[in-house]
């Protein structure tokens, strides 16, 4: 919401990106604070909000789902975000409402984001389809190992000049100048390819729309770990491509993840494969097989695969991968954000800056962490499924 920021935006490299006309400021942000965003924010811009998304849906000649792409930990993203997703539930509630959420760091500088984060994950249960869940440590962490491959020159690349990860004078940025740029670069891919079957055609083109009918067995559990590979895409950096498959096994690797999760130790509801560039459905078909004894799929659902190949690579490789795994290793963040949020509110740490705000009660902090618990204990009874022995059904005795 603030002016200096989104001005920022639109006197930068990306400003030819934005409609101007479609940009909602005021004078300040929402002060990190959920109720803000939401209950005030919210209200106050609701009808100019409404009217700008219409506009741009009329615009759209085959609208198939809406993206948000929020953070969790301030009070705009969280609170202002989680109001549009309501908004956009009662405007077009026929339209999947896909959101990208970037949560905070246990390091953050948002001493509130606990607050946030569990506020907004009560709406993100409730009003989401599909949620695809980023960490700020899991791309940090993705970015320091792009500067220590490059420094130790294992990758035998090179960086371009002018790019993401080199300063103005041409040298290796370090990773403590906090390269927000190189993060976002990230996220911006993972969009890129989820999307590449609308935009570009292909041998098996997925909908947006069939990952959330293949992927999401049940409403709540619409949480998908997003992967990449290679991760260097938007970089800027001139890596050789990997092997074909090679990059399906690091797609299910820890170092790929966009959260800090293992899923080959978790168990998975379901998979989809988004394939960009020169790769045959049988190389697809070979690479499942190949995997599969790797992986902990539940018991009726082995064969949760879905599969899309679109024939246009990304800028400057052969062949890319994007992994979206419903997973129960997204546990531990949502039990990390609990004990942080628990920790402030058993001492109701800062809690009267949020009760001041009309609209805003103690019941919202109670209801939000009882629905997060919720979500928790239903992935317990999914993980305590894992290490039942799988049967196969009897066969049908016919009587002589």
């Amino acid at each position: 919401m603030e002016e200096g920021v989104v001005n920022e935006i639109l006197q930068g490299p990306l400003r030819d990106v934005f409609d101007s006309k479609q940009l909602i400021t005021d004078v300040s942000g929402s002060g990190n604070n959920w109720a803000v965003g939401c209950k005030v924010y919210g209200c106050q811009y609701r009808e100019n909000i409404v009217e700008k998304l219409r506009k741009t849906a009329e615009h759209c000649d085959c609208l198939q789902c809406f993206f948000i792409i929020h953070s969790m930990g301030g009070g705009t993203g969280s609170g202002l975000g989680t109001f549009v997703l309501n908004l956009l539930e009662d405007e077009f509630p026929e339209v999947y409402r896909f959101v990208t959420s970037v949560y905070p760091s246990g390091e953050d500088d948002v001493i509130t984001s606990p607050y946030n984060s569990v506020l907004a994950m009560k709406e993100l249960n409730e009003h989401a389809d599909c949620v695809l869940p980023i960490e700020n440590e899991s791309l940090f962490d993705i970015v320091n190992k792009i500067h220590q491959m490059i420094n130790s020159g294992k990758l035998g690349s090179t960086v371009k000049p002018n790019s993401l990860v080199t300063s103005s004078a041409g040298t290796a940025k370090t990773v403590q100048e906090k390269p927000f740029d190189a993060m976002n670069n990230i996220v911006a891919n993972l969009l890129l390819n989820l999307t590449s079957s609308a935009r570009f055609e292909g041998s098996l083109n997925m909908d947006l729309n069939e990952i959330s009918m293949n992927l999401v067995p049940f409403p709540r559990l619409h949480y998908l770990v997003s992967s990449l590979t290679p991760l260097y895409t938007l970089a800027d950096v001139n890596i050789p491509s990997r092997r074909l498959d090679q990059m399906f096994s690091d797609a299910f690797s820890r170092d790929h993840q966009l959260i800090r999760a293992d899923p080959k130790h978790s168990l998975y509801l379901a998979c989809a494969l988004l394939v960009r560039g020169n790769v045959q459905v049988s190389d697809l078909r070979r690479n499942i097989e190949r995997l599969k004894p790797s992986l902990h799929f539940i018991s009726w659902n082995q064969e949760g695969w879905k599969t899309s190949l679109c024939s246009v690579p990304p800028v400057g490789h052969s062949h890319s991968l994007l992994a979206l795994a419903n997973n129960t290793c997204v546990k531990p963040t949502f039990m990390e954000l609990k004990d942080r949020f628990m920790k402030l509110y058993k001492k109701k740490a800062h809690l009267h800056h949020y009760l001041q705000v009309d609209g805003m009660e103690q019941g919202c902090f109670s209801e939000a962490i009882s629905s997060l618990s919720d979500l928790i204990e239903e992935y317990n009874e999914l993980d305590a499924s894992k290490g039942g022995l799988r049967t196969d059904p009897s066969r049908l005795k016919i009587a002589v």
